[in-house]
């Protein structure tokens, strides 16, 4: 379907005949099978081409929207238009914690694993009170220390490093579970 086919037109003639007295003044052009399926192939070609180009508009408008939205996610958020499950797509649920309290400016988040991470993808970091995405610049698989953009926050011990800090359930996707909780222990007699 890349290739445009060639298009032969056809100048269509009336039949004219003088009513007066029978003759033929203009031989029309005679509609046959040759000339009514040269007409059913174009409109199959031509359907098939805007079902083509529609498909692929829609690929580049899904592709805009991803940049657009969230420029460097490398497509972990998107919609699949169809309502189905993508076949080639995984969310990314990858996280860490934080082993090293950190403060605003830093650029090294300490962590107790770098695995699944990898450079100039978008990240989540937060804890019970501050939270903000930044760009990892860098993996430094030896220190266990993912270098980022500079941090808005400064961030506690045990913070988190997510790719994806949501949580789907009932086809919706809403903010993962994130805080403190307060445990009081109680003798039981």
């Amino acid at each position: 379907m890349n290739r445009i086919e060639p298009y032969e037109k056809t100048d269509w003639q009336d039949h004219i005949i003088d009513v007066t007295n029978g003759q033929v003044i203009q031989e029309g052009t005679r509609f046959n099978q040759t000339r009514a399926n040269k007409i059913e192939n174009g409109i199959e070609y031509n359907r098939n081409l805007l079902i083509s180009q529609a498909s692929e508009i829609q690929r580049l408008k899904v592709q805009l929207e991803i940049t657009g939205r969230v420029p460097s996610n490398s497509g972990a958020f998107f919609d699949t238009l169809d309502q189905e499950e993508p076949n080639k797509l995984v969310r990314q649920t990858t996280s860490t914690d934080i082993i090293v309290a950190t403060l605003a400016g830093a650029t090294e988040l300490s962590v107790d694993s770098v695995e699944g991470f990898v450079a100039f993808t978008q990240v989540t970091v937060y804890d019970e009170t501050s939270s903000e995405d930044v760009l990892i610049t860098a993996v430094d698989t030896i220190n266990k220390k993912l270098i980022v953009q500079a941090l808005i926050n400064g961030y506690v011990k045990g913070a988190k490093v997510a790719r994806s800090n949501t949580k789907i359930a009932n086809n919706q996707m809403t903010l993962g579970d994130w805080g403190t909780y307060s445990v009081a222990v109680s003798e039981v007699v």
